[in-house]
């Protein structure tokens, strides 16, 4: 009984979530529910002491991230360096590659270290220009943007300092360079047949004479010609943003903040802050990018920007708000139905499948896919099953490495179901639902699933690691 009342509370979820409903409201019925028909008496406690705890910390930690991330997107609409930037791609590619453009601009960001929520703020205006001016359906917008920052460059290609590719290295001593030839066949079967996916949509769409569309919500505003900047001026802040979250993250945060604990007393007899540098880190560094980023953008545009700067940056902080609380809600969701025992009857089960890989990759795409998170699921799965994974390998002769690449590659593979908060994210970002664009999504999601187990097939036939 409760196996089904976990599934029940995930299968509601996932088609409310469908269906268009606010994930804000259904996610802690949906939690709750479960948590009624489990221990009635506990609804309250739940959703005070778990559900809006797990919550809360989610928007402590990452709403300046959004926010951040929604205004550097904003900025670089208002100020035309999107639609500059589309042109000069357009110019060079070509317009029949408007879909290989927004992949690779994606990627970059993302393998420089851009937090994937950013990479939707900041990318969708350069997406929704590019496929207006090329007339390519504003419903793939979606999944364009989804293989380009959800899949290879999050957890596949070595050395991507995403957290999916972090959390492994906690549980197996290794780094984030592990497996890099897997890793690397994993990333290219990924982005070849997802770009040869996404192209096949796009010609039976042109063949059913389907554009861009009309009357669109959240699109981005048309800059006139004469106020386009050039584009090495417009692409500026992309750069700035990667190379000072690198610069951040490696140099300057660990100089100033050292690597243990910071300790902040403001005036003689005050509270002593203490935060751990390490936990923080990521996060500070990508928001002092951002900041810089949003500076850049000001500081050569700023004559286009004065005049609509305040009612613009309300648009992306209301956008950011409503992006954050859909997440955040996820996140409570996920933590709520972990603690459930259907969900020990889940993980308990899963330990059962005799290859240790096939094991790893199994456990911990099913669980990112309950929770709806990648490093949520991955979590879980390796706090609870990374010794049994360890001792299985160790008698296959496995390499550590090899567990960290399939384990770091499969949550990234079903965790996009339905109720995922980047999946609602970015669909609230795009303006576009469920119905409209989740079956491409989908489709990505099947091929990342797939490419763990091409990475597994790999090892065992070659032996490569």
């Amino acid at each position: 009984m409760s196996f089904i009342v976990a599934i029940a509370a995930l299968a509601f979820l996932m088609f409310v979530a469908y269906r268009g409903f606010s994930v804000i409201l259904f996610a802690p019925i949906a939690a709750l529910g479960a948590v009624l028909l489990t221990d009635p008496q506990a609804v309250l406690p739940i959703y005070s002491g778990l559900f809006m705890d797990s919550m809360v910390a989610f928007i402590k930690n990452y709403f300046p991230v959004f926010m951040l991330g929604a205004l550097f997107g904003k900025v670089i609409e208002m100020s035309g360096f999107a639609r500059s930037i589309v042109s000069a791609v357009i110019k060079v590619v070509g317009r029949e590659r408007a879909v290989l453009s927004i992949v690779v601009v994606g990627a970059l960001l993302t393998y420089g270290g851009v937090s994937l929520f950013v990479v939707v703020f900041a990318v969708y205006p350069f997406a929704a220009e590019m496929f207006r001016q090329s007339d390519i359906p504003k419903r793939l917008i979606p999944a364009t943007i989804a293989l380009g920052a959800f899949t290879f460059t999050m957890d596949a290609l070595p050395g991507t300092p995403q957290i999916q590719n972090i959390i492994p290295t906690t549980f197996f001593k290794t780094t984030g360079m592990a497996a890099p030839i897997l890793g690397t066949i994993g990333g290219i079967f990924i982005l070849v047949t997802g770009i040869l996916y996404l192209n096949w949509r796009l010609r039976t769409a042109r063949a059913a004479g389907e554009g861009y569309g009309k009357n669109h919500i959240n699109e981005p505003e048309v800059v006139a010609q004469g106020k386009i900047a050039r584009p090495l001026i417009a692409i500026s802040p992309l750069f700035v943003v990667g190379f000072a979250n690198l610069a951040f993250t490696q140099w300057v945060g660990p100089a100033i903040y050292g690597t243990g604990n910071s300790e902040v007393l403001l005036s003689p007899g005050g509270k002593v802050v203490v935060q751990p540098v390490s936990k923080f880190l990521a996060i500070w560094s990508v928001e002092a990018a951002l900041v810089l980023g949003i500076l850049t953008v000001a500081l050569f545009s700023w004559k286009v920007l004065a005049g609509k700067f305040a009612e613009g940056s309300k648009a992306a902080i209301s956008g950011s708000l409503l992006a954050s609380l859909n997440t955040a809600s996820e996140y409570g969701f996920g933590a709520v139905i972990a603690a459930l025992p259907g969900f020990l009857i889940i993980k308990d089960a899963l330990k059962s499948i005799p290859n240790p890989l096939v094991n790893e990759a199994i456990t911990v795409t099913t669980l990112a896919g309950i929770t709806g998170s990648a490093s949520g699921g991955m979590s879980i799965a390796l706090a609870a099953m990374s010794e049994q994974f360890i001792a299985a390998a160790n008698a296959a002769n496995i390499p550590l490495e090899v567990l960290h690449r399939v384990a770091a590659m499969a949550s990234g593979g079903m965790d996009t179901l339905p109720h995922n908060g980047a999946v609602i994210t970015l669909l609230a970002v795009t303006g576009l639902t469920h119905i409209q664009s989740y079956k491409d999504i989908f489709a990505i999601t099947c091929i990342k699933t797939a490419a763990v187990f091409v990475v597994i097939l790999t090892y065992y036939l070659t032996g490569l690691v």
